[in-house]
């Protein structure tokens, strides 16, 4: 009853307060901080866990409790605590098939094996190009409460694992979308989850991460937690990028915060380095870490607020590690420096030794980019003097051996750069420009290959320009600029072929930009798409050969009323005769949406 009675005062001094240390970002020219209209559509629930302990969570911690439920309340329009419970799955009332010591079917992490080629052949796939073009929803499954659902789920040995913006983790029926499990996780998972069998255990182990950087392992069979490890104690740290799991290893990737929180004049910017980590995965105990800037962050100069400022700092790992296992090698990508000086293993792709963590080489494709949220804002008082272009390796290294027996490295940057590199000393090879690239621009989250060609998707995504500064959730996305998919050889990056790029006509809310991962089957493409829909293309000359629109409604397996979006982040798992695909991202003017969708050949 109270929390009734108090909504009108606390949305009123949410306004204000929402005015004092929001709006700089969320209705100023800031690129990229999420639409206002995406914060509006979340419930307050979530909105006050995005201050405490997500994604919001270091300019939540300038405020004190009522102030961050008065936002949460002034934003979404709700009371706390009117969202019902949340309805999950029907039970399996099945038991599930037991867990397989070999799984050549498994899509089981970010990519189907250790090189980050997001390729399954015909066995795992269960597919054929013939199948593709009937393939048909099969089952859904609805988000409670969320308005994203970007995060890519793996398959194992008939299981579903799947995170969630709300923290919960779900294990599922891959032939039904019924639930075996669930497990609350303390923040919002951006991690795919990976699935390992350490030595002597009856059952594997589920791992992932959330965005308070926190790593867990779980009981693949039951949900049960084994641990739980803080990979950072850097007070903005997050993680991002799948981990990897080798020989009773689990190998974990750093990212931040911090380069959002720069754009406070009064935060002390900055001080994070990113960083690889490896950890027993029997009990989560640290065995090496490795700092992608070596430098301890020290005082540079003040800003104009008379702020201390620090640097180096940046170098974030947003993307999950490849793994040479032959040759103990872990190769990682790097995103831009936060603040001056610019480090030299910023935007850089780096290979390191696999039971030290010993750096082996450094090859940087972008010098000097230092950058953070200041740089895009009104207040630009953190920003680095170079004002970097922000070009970092969003997407993870693909590990290819060519038939002349070379090892090669591609891998695409956000300046609309595809590179490739000698996987043994690092030096670039060849560099092949397939857009222009940008803050939400060139290659986003993740490429794909079938050891003959590389295929790309592009971003670039826009905004329309209305005579003042391009303010996302103010500003309407460009329907036009962005997107294609691009085939590149191997051995010199020469274009092969390029599909063009959605046409978004008068769709409201959309871009043509493919920003999401994409996977490849033999003789099949698959990538989603801002504006919504999931295509397949031929592999031999990019033609359409099937193409799903995710923006509907769709009535789920556990009754959550549940619609799709846009697609980014995530992409396809594809394992057992099943493609598996989330949609839903309205952080940078998307659409929003909270569904898992199922499809198989005739929906079978």
């Amino acid at each position: 009853m109270f929390v009734l009675t108090a909504v009108p005062a606390l949305a009123q001094d949410g306004a204000a307060l929402y005015g004092q240390y929001c709006a700089v970002c969320h209705d100023g020219g800031v690129v990229r901080a999420p639409a206002r209209r995406a914060l509006g559509e979340m419930t307050p629930e979530r909105l006050v866990a995005s201050l405490e302990t997500g994604l919001m969570r270091a300019q939540g911690s300038a405020l004190n409790d009522d102030q961050r439920r008065a936002i949460a309340v002034f934003l979404s329009g709700k009371p706390l605590g009117s969202m019902t419970a949340p309805v999950t799955a029907p039970r399996c009332t099945r038991a599930p098939a037991a867990f397989s010591n070999a799984r050549p079917s498994a899509w089981d992490s970010w990519s189907a094996g250790f090189t980050n080629d997001r390729y399954q052949p015909r066995p795992g796939a269960g597919l054929t190009a013939a199948d593709v073009p009937k393939l048909k929803v099969k089952w859904t499954f609805g988000f409670a409460g969320d308005t994203s659902a970007a995060i890519q789920p793996t398959i194992v040995d008939g299981r579903v694992f799947v995170g969630s913006s709300s923290g919960r983790v779900y294990a599922l029926s891959l032939s039904d979308g019924c639930a075996y499990w669930t497990f609350d996780a303390d923040a919002q998972v951006r991690t795919a989850t990976t699935v390992g069998r350490e030595r002597g255990s009856a059952t594997p182990s589920v791992f992932f991460a959330d965005v308070a950087a926190n790593i867990y392992s779980l009981d693949a069979a039951t949900g049960q937690l084994r641990w739980k490890k803080r990979g950072d104690d850097h007070p903005v740290a997050r993680i991002t990028g799948t981990p990897k799991f080798l020989d009773g290893r689990l190998y974990v990737p750093m990212s931040s915060l911090e380069e959002l929180a720069g754009a406070n004049p009064k935060y002390p910017c900055c001080t994070f380095r990113g960083s690889v980590i490896a950890l027993d995965a029997s009990n989560g105990n640290q065995l090496w870490r490795t700092y992608t800037i070596g430098e301890t962050p020290k005082p540079t100069i003040k800003n104009k607020a008379g702020t201390q400022l620090y640097g180096p700092s940046g170098a974030s790992v947003w993307s999950s590690p490849t793994i040479d296992v032959a040759r103990k090698t872990i190769y990682i990508g790097t995103g831009d420096s936060y603040s001056e000086p610019a480090a030299a293993t910023s935007d850089a792709i780096m290979a390191l030794d696999l039971d030290t963590g010993a750096i082996k080489w450094v090859s940087q494709l972008t010098a000097g980019d230092a950058w953070n949220l200041a740089c895009g804002g009104i207040d630009s008082a953190n920003c680095p003097g170079s004002n970097g272009p922000d070009f970092d390796f969003g997407s993870p290294p693909m590990l290819v051996t060519l038939p002349s027996g070379g090892r090669r490295l591609i891998v695409g940057q956000k300046s609309g750069v595809v590179h490739g590199l000698d996987a043994n000393t690092g030096k670039v090879l060849w560099s092949t420009r397939i857009g222009k690239g940008g803050m939400l621009g060139g290659v986003e989250w993740g490429s794909a290959t079938d050891g003959r060609q590389a295929y790309v998707a592009l971003s670039d995504q826009s905004f329309k320009r209305t005579g003042g500064p391009v303010v996302i959730g103010m500003t309407t996305l460009d329907p036009v600029i962005g997107g294609g998919l691009f085939a590149l050889r191997l051995t010199d990056g020469v274009k092969i072929w390029n599909a063009a790029a959605p046409v978004c006509g008068d769709r409201p809310m959309c871009s043509p930009a493919q920003s999401a991962a994409i996977t490849a089957i033999p003789g099949v493409v698959f990538s989603g798409s801002v504006d919504g829909h999931l295509r397949a293309y031929s592999a031999e000359d990019g033609r359409v050969l099937w193409d799903f629109d995710t923006a509907r409604d769709f009535d789920t397996v556990n009754k959550v009323t549940a619609h799709g979006g846009s697609i980014d982040v995530g992409g396809p798992a594809i394992a057992e005769g099943v493609v598996l695909q989330t949609s839903g991202y309205p952080t940078y003017g998307g659409k929003s949406g909270n569904v898992l969708i199922a499809f198989t050949v005739e929906g079978r």
